[in-house]
């Protein structure tokens, strides 16, 4: 079953900077990634279904960042379609950031859950995105830290059970799930992991096209 988008549909997307996508300085406030990029191909097939499209994301946030602001961010927006993608920063937080710590599957669950319980008491249409981490070589860096072969290898041992984690609320929430670490891993098979993510986590411009086309396989 897809997500129908009628005309006068709100759709929400939130997350971290992978959706933010420097929402702030371009004119629509939807970022230059792929909710542009979904927007911009709904908009082409049906321009007889105007759909307004919302993105409240911010660069870093995990978790427990999206819970203080859910509310006026989210909530009082009304939605009737939210489209959710975070995870990475509770994954690397503990190596990123000198105050920072690892951050169990557990806490990421319940916080996770108490962010979709009134979406869907509210009847909200829920779309979940994979967190995912693409299998580059070398060493990146991300902000003052450099991330090498062995830091993603730690990433990708917490990230398994988040993963796990939004697979099953999609489920418990009755959620289409966007399968987006599964679907980077097959692409990063053919035409390596770089051509997809240069650091692993931040999509290129196909990375981003390959989001909003997986996206829009999800609505109709």
């Amino acid at each position: 079953m897809t997500i129908t988008l009628r005309p006068g549909t709100t759709v929400m997307f939130t997350g971290d900077s992978i959706t933010d996508s420097q929402r702030l300085a371009s004119e629509d406030g939807l970022g230059f990634g792929y909710p542009l990029r979904v927007a911009g191909e709904w908009g082409l097939r049906h321009p007889d279904r105007p759909v307004t499209w919302l993105n409240s994301a911010i660069a870093g946030h995990k978790v427990r960042d999206l819970e203080p602001r859910w509310q006026a961010d989210v909530l009082d927006a009304r939605p009737d379609v939210v489209s959710i993608l975070v995870g990475v920063n509770d994954m690397g937080w503990h190596t990123l950031d000198p105050d920072g710590h690892v951050i169990p599957a557990e806490d990421f669950a319940a916080g996770y859950d108490r962010l979709l319980a009134p979406l869907a008491a509210a009847g909200t249409e829920l779309i979940l995105i994979e967190p995912f981490l693409l299998p580059i070589s070398g060493s990146v860096k991300a902000g003052d830290a450099h991330v090498d072969v062995a830091v993603r290898k730690e990433w990708r041992a917490d990230l398994d059970p988040k993963i796990q984690v939004v697979r099953e609320l999609a489920r418990e929430y009755g959620a289409h799930l966007l399968a987006a670490d599964g679907m980077f891993a097959e692409l990063a098979a053919v035409s390596g992991p770089e051509y997809w993510a240069a650091d692993g986590v931040h999509p290129t411009p196909a990375g981003h096209a390959a989001l909003a086309a997986a996206w829009l396989r999800l609505v109709a």
